[in-house]
């Protein structure tokens, strides 16, 4: 048993405990929270000696091992540009477990995050979550797999197939993402129909992969800036009536109304680039404030490594900046990422039953100047601060 004491817990899904207890037993789990919980003798004590104690920081969109930090193409492994569809491969076939942005993950108290394929294809591959623990083997950091299946609209797909094969345009785009769904559907449909294995389909390495797509049982995750491309992309998933989240999100707030009536799960960023294509015009936390204000259901990304994951936190501190509450813009890197990402029983927030992924911060978690001094993941302890 290991208790946190004399801390300032910020349980993100209830109000902050001023001087509180967290308990955490021997198999990595939160036991209990307060400010009356009693701590044994036997327990390893650990003293915060008053200071923030909140759930790790998640990277809810980001290319950590498949894109590898400080290394060129020898370490881009995020885009299979053979083909605008590529919903086969996988991310956890090409991620490097020893890229060196996991350790500095856990040095900023980065305890999870979601990897995916990058946005070259219209439909890029599996994707999936891992924690940030020091592993050699990648199934040693897996938190769940496979999380999601990311596709993209916009620049980037008609900006790499364009003068090869194709699609070119927006409209191109679209037309392929609704071809290879509506392939998905009709192979299904005749999986589902089979009355003896000779009756089946021959098999499709491709349409077998989005299978579980139009099945709804795991979301696609669609790259979009623009409003007009994040308006298609509902616009498809609605024509088939698949889960999706939206990435990115940059233009969101002309539509925050419409993604708000529709309940549409959005993360948010990078928001600390400029505009580095037409399509992220007005790029700014202007975007996040609007959807927050709009009542959707946001979650910021820093979409690693375009801007370190160790520099999500100071992200969501400049959501105070703009009058977002503290408790809210910590939400958008923790509870609301696992949410985004569909970890959340597991991770996200300090509740009984969920993982021990706790960070102790030497100040306010918020604030730029503080630091990771204690990062906890399963109730280990993976860094500490000299």
């Amino acid at each position: 048993m290991r208790a946190i004491v004399n801390a300032r817990l910020h349980p993100v899904s209830a109000p902050v405990i001023p001087d509180g207890v967290l308990l955490i037993d021997e198999e990595g789990k939160i036991v209990e929270i307060g400010d009356d919980v009693r701590v044994t003798e036997t327990a390893e004590v650990i003293d915060a000696r008053g200071r923030d104690v909140t759930p790790g920081i998640i990277e809810a969109h980001c290319h950590a091992g498949v894109s590898e930090e400080g290394i060129g193409w020898e370490g881009s492994d995020g885009n299979e540009a053979t083909s605008p569809v590529t919903p086969e491969v996988r991310a956890i076939d090409g991620a490097n477990p020893e890229d060196k942005a996991f350790s500095a993950f856990r040095a900023a108290g980065v305890t999870a995050a979601q990897i995916m394929p990058g946005s070259a294809n219209i439909i890029g591959g599996e994707q999936f979550a891992v924690k940030s623990r020091k592993a050699a083997v990648i199934e040693d950091m897996v938190l769940a797999h496979p999380t999601g299946m990311k596709a993209a609209l916009g620049e980037t797909p008609k900006r790499v197939y364009g003068d090869k094969k194709g699609p070119s345009t927006r409209m191109g785009n679209a037309a392929v993402m609704r071809r290879w769904l509506k392939k998905a559907c009709e192979y299904a449909e005749k999986i589902d129909s089979a009355e003896e294995p000779s009756d089946e389909p021959k098999f499709d390495m491709k349409l077998q992969a989005l299978g579980p797509i139009i099945r709804g049982e795991m979301p696609l995750r669609i790259h979009a800036h623009r409003a007009d491309d994040l308006a298609t992309a509902v616009r498809i998933a609605e024509e088939f009536g698949i889960d999706f989240t939206l990435e990115h999100t940059t233009q969101g707030e002309k539509i925050a109304d419409m993604l708000a009536e529709k309940d549409i799960y959005c993360s948010v960023g990078p928001s600390m680039v400029a505009e580095a294509k037409v399509e992220m015009r007005g790029n700014d936390f202007d975007t996040a404030v609007r959807l927050w204000e709009a009542g959707v259901h946001f979650c910021l990304t820093n979409d690693h490594p375009v801007v370190h994951a160790r520099y999500l936190r100071a992200a969501a501190g400049l959501l105070c900046a703009w009058d977002v509450p503290a408790r809210s813009a910590l939400s958008s890197v923790t509870l609301w990422a696992a949410e985004h990402v569909g970890v959340d029983d597991r991770v996200g927030s300090l509740q009984p039953g969920k993982d021990a992924d706790v960070v102790i911060w030497s100040g306010d978690p918020l604030d730029a100047r503080t630091f990771a001094d204690c990062t906890l993941i399963d109730g280990q302890i993976v860094f500490e601060r000299e």
